[in-house]
């Protein structure tokens, strides 16, 4: 079989550093002779000196490489002196595959040939960690699931924390605004990527979507150590874990590392590693996104603050917005999907400077493809289930200040003919989670 000519041959995780006296860990790999360093600091500083912090490096250390290897995606990948588990070089492996699905899809790539290289580790079990229950560290990028996970867990916690990942300098407006709303405190970590990976286009490296909550995950994880935090709760929604597309009877999940087969395998690598503690789960997991906007929409404080729209989050400050774009597919679907819940006066004025996507009939195919209405469905985008959206299509053109919605009685008339949930059952658990129950909501004790 001949191998792809825009395929590197190998990639080499050549090792870690804790530097306690700088709150810092530095991870470095290899790529065909090509070294790379990662730079992941805790301003906070924190407890360096127990035996989970480093177990909890070495799992960022595993994650972190995926950011390195989509430069050349080589069929080898060298784990060097570093040992791995059998469930690690499994979780690995799935990590790779499964989290660059849409990495390889959008490259015509095809990286089932892939082969991890590593000492085989036999443990006498985890090295242990003891913190105090109900400090929970809430991952937080100020959407709407973050902020309604906070709600949750602020009933069931005195001590919550928000987590807050940036470039070192670089500061979110979408996600600090609402952060100060909640009132909470905020531990911070800051990421410096190799400038190298900045220059993919430049030094003709492969790009692509990576799985990056997985690694922002494995920072919460060292961060919650450090803090002496009995919990990391992440506000993945039940229909993170369906696929954007199938191709050839492969699901391919642009949410993977969202999704409930990334929170299993990685819930196993704590528990082999460190132990039971920090606990390691999203609030979120069997709840739907209708269910969520409907919670969210009770909380009226942050109707003004929040912003899901990506272009808020633009590495370039140059070309990041301080508003709604209102014509992506992340604004489409926040509108879609509270509009059941918001009055439209509301959401309108939330969006701002820019037209209300429901009020655009511009956005018309936008709206289809949220609703898989054409063949092009679901976007390589952070939204809903299908079956969510043309939910929260029925459910808000059967509101009184909606009726005479042009766009949305179209995309209700063209969607009768699917056999979707009905509004009562998105507003009940889907699925399994692993909420333990001294964080688990009243709903999910029943």
């Amino acid at each position: 079989m001949s191998v792809d000519s825009r395929r590197g041959l190998r990639f080499e995780y050549v090792g870690f550093d804790l530097e306690p006296d700088e709150n810092r860990v530095v991870c470095r790999y290899r790529l065909d002779g090509r070294d790379f360093r990662e730079v992941i600091a805790f301003p906070g500083g924190g407890d360096w000196s127990q035996p989970a912090v480093a177990e909890a490096a070495r799992l960022l250390f595993l994650l972190t490489g995926v950011s390195y290897y989509k430069a050349g995606a080589p069929p080898v990948i060298d784990l060097g002196t570093t040992a791995l588990t059998a469930t690690e070089l499994r979780f690995l492996r799935e990590y790779y595959l499964e989290g660059l699905g849409e990495f390889g899809y959008r490259n015509e790539l095809d990286l089932s040939d892939l082969k991890i290289e590593a000492p085989t580790l036999l443990r006498d079990g985890p090295v242990g960690y003891h913190p105090t229950d109900g400090r929970p560290l809430v991952p937080f990028g100020g959407g709407v699931d973050s902020i309604v996970s906070v709600e949750l867990i602020r009933k069931r916690a005195d001590d919550v924390a928000l987590f807050i990942v940036n470039r070192p300098g670089d500061r979110f407006d979408a996600i600090e605004e609402p952060a100060r709303v909640t009132g909470l405190p905020v531990v911070r970590a800051e990421r410096t990527l190799d400038e190298q990976v900045l220059r993919s286009r430049e030094l003709g490296f492969l790009n692509g979507h990576i799985p990056v909550t997985g690694i922002i995950s494995a920072i919460a994880v060292l961060a919650a150590v450090l803090e002496g935090r009995d919990a990391v709760v992440l506000s993945n929604e039940w229909s993170a874990s369906s696929a954007t597309l199938e191709v050839a009877g492969r699901a391919i999940n642009h949410q993977w590392s969202k999704g409930e087969a990334f929170e299993t395998g990685f819930r196993e690598l704590i528990a082999e590693s460190i132990g039971d503690r920090p606990d390691y789960f999203s609030l979120l997991r069997p709840l739907t996104e209708v269910w969520i906007a409907a919670r969210f929409a009770e909380s009226a404080q942050y109707l003004d603050h929040f912003r899901s729209c990506n272009r808020a989050f633009h590495i370039d400050q140059a070309r990041r917005l301080d508003h709604w774009c209102g014509v992506c597919d992340k604004c489409c679907f926040i509108d879609l999907v509270l509009a059941p819940f918001v009055d439209e006066p509301a959401l309108r004025r939330v969006f701002g400077q820019v037209t209300e996507p429901l009020a655009n009939p511009e956005l018309t195919e936008s709206f289809r493809r949220l609703l898989a209405l054409t063949p092009d469905a679901k976007p390589w985008e952070c939204v809903g289930d299908v079956s969510e959206s043309r939910v929260a299509a029925r459910m808000a053109a059967e509101r009184p200040d909606r009726r005479d919605n042009p766009l949305l009685a179209a995309l209700v008339k063209e969607a009768a003919a699917f056999a979707d949930p009905t509004p009562d059952e998105l507003m009940h658990p889907i699925g399994r989670h692993f909420v333990p129950e001294r964080y688990a909501p009243d709903l999910l004790l029943v």
